[in-house]
């Protein structure tokens, strides 16, 4: 038997088939073509942008949502425990807390035209939420935020304070020597504009974009 299956040969095996592989039907590994990663939208990278303006526009009502939380906070523990009493020197005569009413514009200026500022301070806060829109520079974000804030801060009590109702006094109390008496809202209001003036002598627009003059 052993000698007519040396004769007659023995079957090939079916793991191991001859069959020549078809030229162009295999390919080597790590050659296959990748296709280049699409939006389901079918947007190129600069969609991107959406998502990145909508950061910025998180930052901005971050930042005002902050600086208006401690200018508010600051205010009303300075009239429940400092108003009516006598001031609170923090660095000798240079810095005090002492508490005032200021019917009129950041640093007292201006008790007279308490219903204008009302405005003035509505006005800004319409604008920044209309710039909002086309904001993709986070420093303008954090300024504007700045701004924001503040001027939410002194508009609150411009509604809710006494006298009345767009005419109340805003309440300050950081008291440096030889300076107008103001609060954190005035703080924020000032640094913000600084921020903003020094963004445009750089050229950086709202958009991101930067031009030279």
């Amino acid at each position: 038997m052993a000698e007519a299956e040396r004769i007659i040969g023995t079957p090939d095996s079916p793991d191991t088939p001859d069959t020549p592989e078809t030229p162009g039907t295999a390919e080597a590994p790590g050659t296959a073509e990748v296709e280049p990663e699409r939006s389901d939208s079918g947007a190129t990278p600069d969609g991107a942008a959406a998502p990145r303006g909508r950061r910025r526009v998180a930052v901005l009502f971050t930042v005002a949502a902050l600086a208006y939380a401690l200018d508010l906070i600051s205010k009303l523990i300075v009239v429940a425990k400092l108003e009516h009493h006598e001031p609170i020197e923090i660095v000798g005569d240079w810095l005090k807390f002492e508490a005032i009413r200021n019917a009129g514009a950041a640093f007292g200026f201006g008790e007279a035209f308490t219903i204008i500022f009302t405005v003035i301070a509505a006005a800004v806060i319409v604008v920044i939420a209309r710039l909002a829109r086309k904001l993709y520079s986070l420093p303008w974000a954090i300024a504007l935020g700045l701004l924001l804030g503040g001027a939410l801060g002194n508009l609150t009590d411009r509604i809710f304070r006494a006298p009345g109702v767009l005419e109340g006094a805003v309440v300050d109390f950081i008291a440096p020597k030889h300076f107008a008496v103001f609060n954190l809202a005035d703080s924020a209001i000032v640094c913000g504009g600084i921020l903003i003036v020094l963004l445009s002598f750089r050229g950086l627009d709202p958009d991101g974009t930067v031009h030279k003059d």
